[in-house]
């Protein structure tokens, strides 16, 4: 009689460690918002166009990282990513002008990809087996929200103690001893003697000629879009148009008494709630179609989205949103990089999740420096809102149409 595959493994932990450091860095850059354009007197354009181009630098290197990775070992990939990572990091804590930070981005970027989602859950996937694929994906997509709980929050306590510039050194040492856990990622490949035989190119060319493919991709932008503009900028909008905290209330007790630090904290319950919304993702794509899966979050964004820009913003409002946004924000991962290893197989994975991550870091790059750009000229970020709320409706419409089932090649 067989042994059923345990889900916790050793690939599953380091893979947790690693995306949740690098994520708790990630998820802290709105905090550094207002810090580093008020030092040096940018409009909020500036700072915002080096986090959109740190977002699409994470997406033009996560399918790179992917094909590293499958090419020359998973645990090499993440080595060069935690790298660049942490250079970019340490020379961004001197970066004296927008063009600096904003081409040191580029490199923060890239640690990302090659220390997240795409390398990550790619190994986590070979190493699971069939029955708890769908859940370890979900688990590993939640330790990125674990990361998430404290990133911002820690970001914040930081910087009451030290400048921005020495926040930037901690963290790099912290993405640095991420490598720690790269001894237990021995990944086996659970690949069929078919899939092994197929060269890179004919997967890719099965998967770009597909319009299921095709549709997956575009979905994802809104995905990309919607958190890449919250991360970014909804400490900012929280500390800046949100109501006054009763100092008497629930809030000041926990010595949340600052609307900045309400901002700091929303950062953190979405994070929160979304390690409950994603396992369960992950647990629900076992058990049902994760083309409707998908769809269903999508349309549950898109009305939490716009019920939170229509009414008026209160502390109350921003927690609500927090808890109801998080419990939906990286859900789709999960479902997303399933449905890719359902349709195209697990051998290349890795590569072909990240070119549809690349259609989400897009997003996310327009998000960031939309944001920026309209509160500059309009002095509100509404109309970025909206343009959110609208791709979010087109996502939940465009993966209606998908073919969930597999193009696996059949054994000889």
């Amino acid at each position: 009689m067989q042994s059923r595959t345990p889900l916790f493994t050793p690939v599953l932990i380091a893979g947790c460690i690693v995306i949740m450091l690098g994520f708790a860095i990630r998820a802290s850059f709105g905090v550094f918002q207002i810090p580093i354009a008020e030092e040096f007197g940018w409009p909020r354009a500036e700072f915002s166009f080096a986090i959109a181009i740190q977002n699409l630098a994470w997406g033009i290197g996560q399918p790179l990282f992917g094909a590293l990775a499958e090419k020359f070992g998973d645990r090499r990939a993440i080595v060069l990513g935690a790298l660049s990572y942490a250079a970019g990091l340490v020379l961004s804590s001197w970066a004296i002008t927008p063009g600096q930070h904003q081409l040191l981005e580029v490199l923060v970027g890239f640690g990302i990809a090659g220390t997240g989602f795409g390398v990550i859950l790619a190994v986590v996937g070979r190493a699971a087996s069939a029955e708890n694929r769908s859940l370890t994906l979900g688990i590993a997509t939640a330790a990125g929200s674990a990361g998430q709980v404290i990133g911002a929050p820690v970001a914040e306590a930081l910087l009451g103690f030290f400048p921005w510039q020495t926040v930037f050194l901690i963290f790099a040492g912290v993405i640095l001893s991420a490598l720690l856990a790269l001894p237990m990622m021995r990944a086996p490949a659970p690949a069929t003697r078919a899939e092994l035989e197929e060269s890179m190119g004919e997967v890719l060319r099965k998967a770009i000629r597909d319009p299921s493919f095709a549709l997956i991709f575009l979905g994802f932008f809104s995905c990309g879009y919607q958190l890449a503009f919250i991360t970014a900028h909804f400490p900012a909008f929280v500390t800046e148009m949100c109501g006054a905290i009763d100092p008497s209330g629930t809030l000041a007790s926990l010595g949340v008494s600052t609307t900045s630090a309400l901002g700091a904290v929303a950062i953190s319950l979405i994070g929160l709630a979304n390690i409950v919304g994603t396992i369960t993702a992950g647990w629900l794509g076992k058990r049902y179609s994760k083309k409707y899966l998908l769809a269903s979050i999508y349309a549950g964004r898109t009305i939490v989205a716009a019920a939170f820009i229509m009414t008026p913003m209160t502390p109350a409002t921003v927690i609500l949103f927090s808890v109801a946004m998080g419990s939906l924000w990286l859900a789709t991962v999960p479902l997303t990089s399933g449905l890719v290893a359902h349709i195209y197989g697990l051998r290349y994975m890795g590569t072909l999740y990240g070119i549809v991550f690349f259609s989400h870091q897009l997003g996310s790059f327009v998000g960031v420096w939309l944001g920026g750009r309209m509160y500059d000229a309009y002095g509100s970020y509404t109309a970025v809102w909206w343009i959110g709320v609208a791709v979010g409706a087109f996502s939940a419409i465009v993966h209606l149409p998908v073919k969930e089932r597999s193009l696996e090649p059949l054994p000889a």
